[in-house]
């Protein structure tokens, strides 16, 4: 698991690298990574999902960082980029300005997009996005799956919402008391 300082310390590495390269980058964090350094949802995630270019400059220095600070090879992904929807918004991340690796995070209600449109259960020593779903709904003052469902069909074809997507956010509007 990767804690804020940990994941930070990579970037800063990352950003290091690249200035080397003459290379300036953009990564745009995804997932767990955002509800860490941007939300303060948690304080730690499996890795570092992300949108980034130059993608060949970034993989090649991030396998670098890897070895460097003795993280997982896959410590930076793009695994998730199919959550991902082009009307999606990213703003940049307060307090993590980096001289070669712009360093952005979703804005809150396309976060939650993504999360309710991928409603993860929680596996073995793992977590869903069941909890980031709470939060986030809790965070931009939601109390109803319309409200909900209405900022998901905002990013997201509403047929591709799945019936598991709706019962994770009615169990936790019940569970919050809200309607």
């Amino acid at each position: 698991m990767l804690d804020g300082d940990t994941i930070l310390a990579a970037l800063r590495s990352l950003s290091t690298r690249l200035g080397r390269r003459g290379v300036s980058g953009e990564i745009n964090l995804l997932g767990g990574t955002a509800m860490v350094l941007a939300f303060q949802a948690r304080q730690t995630t499996k890795d570092v999902d992300a949108i980034f270019a130059p993608t060949a400059a970034i993989r090649e220095e991030a396998l670098a960082v890897a070895e460097e600070l003795d993280l997982p090879r896959d410590w930076l992904n793009d695994a998730a980029k199919g959550f991902t929807s082009p009307s999606g918004g990213f703003l940049d991340l307060p307090g993590i300005e980096l001289p070669n690796l712009r360093v952005l995070a979703p804005a809150p209600d396309y976060l939650l997009a993504m999360k309710v449109m991928a409603a993860r259960a929680a596996g073995p020593g793992g977590r869903g996005d069941k909890e980031d779903i709470r939060f986030l709904i809790l965070r931009l003052g939601l109390s109803s799956l319309d409200q909900i469902l209405a900022i998901v069909q905002r990013y997201y074809d509403p047929s591709r919402i799945l019936p598991r997507s709706i019962y994770i956010v009615e169990e936790i509007l019940a569970e919050e008391g809200l309607s």
